[in-house]
């Protein structure tokens, strides 16, 4: 099974970038997600290297959001595509069975039609509020996981589920409850003077133990 929390990568340029991933790697996050957007693919391609290489140092899965060629050319773990990316079905033609094939959802009914085209997991939010993107869907809080995973057991449809979006180390112990399997986030980490204590905090929370 995946593991349970994912870091987005934040940072400018490939050297803020490269620095916020070995920060994170370092402190005990083990799934990193590049994203690097509105950049020249010779940028792109030179930071993405040179992550694939850190996250094999420190056995982590990488994935690349959004650009399935680039995630190809490198032989990345996978990718991630947000809902207007391109279709899950087009990126599993072209990186093949064994590569993680994320996919963004806001709505149950986004859900549906994710893992009909054959996604590995869904990154479900946004949760609240985030500075980090861009044109937010409507925001789900705790009730919309609920009512959404509900509806998931209901119709017997299992997935691996992430909660995305403005979530703080405080929401941990209720998102679980809801039915996530997991989070994925990016300035919590990015930001935080005291990184391997929040890593260590946020995987015992999602864990339900101790990791040693």
């Amino acid at each position: 099974m995946y593991n349970k929390l994912q870091y987005i990568s934040q940072g400018e340029s490939v050297e803020e970038q490269l620095y916020n991933i070995h920060q994170a790697l370092d402190n005990g996050c083990d799934w990193i997600q590049m994203r690097f957007k509105h950049q020249r693919p010779k940028k792109a391609l030179a930071l993405a290297e040179a992550v694939k290489f850190l996250c094999e140092e420190y056995l982590a899965n990488f994935i690349v959001n959004d650009d399935v060629h680039l995630a190809e050319k490198i032989n990345a773990d996978g990718v991630h595509l947000g809902l207007s990316d391109m279709e899950v079905t087009e990126a599993r033609t072209i990186l093949g069975k064994t590569k993680i094939i994320g996919a963004t959802a806001n709505t149950f009914e986004h859900i549906v039609h994710q893992v009909n085209n054959g996604c590995d997991y869904i990154g479900l939010g946004p949760f609240q509020y985030t500075k980090t993107k861009s044109n937010l869907s409507p925001i789900l809080g705790f009730e919309g996981y609920r009512s959404i995973i509900a509806k998931m057991k209901q119709l017997q449809i299992e997935i691996p589920i992430y909660a995305i979006g403005g979530i703080t180390l405080e929401d941990v112990n209720i998102l679980i409850k809801t039915g996530i399997h997991g989070i994925a986030v990016s300035s919590i980490i990015t930001k935080s003077d005291e990184k391997q204590n929040l890593i260590t905090q946020l995987n015992e929370k999602l864990y339900g133990s101790v990791i040693v």
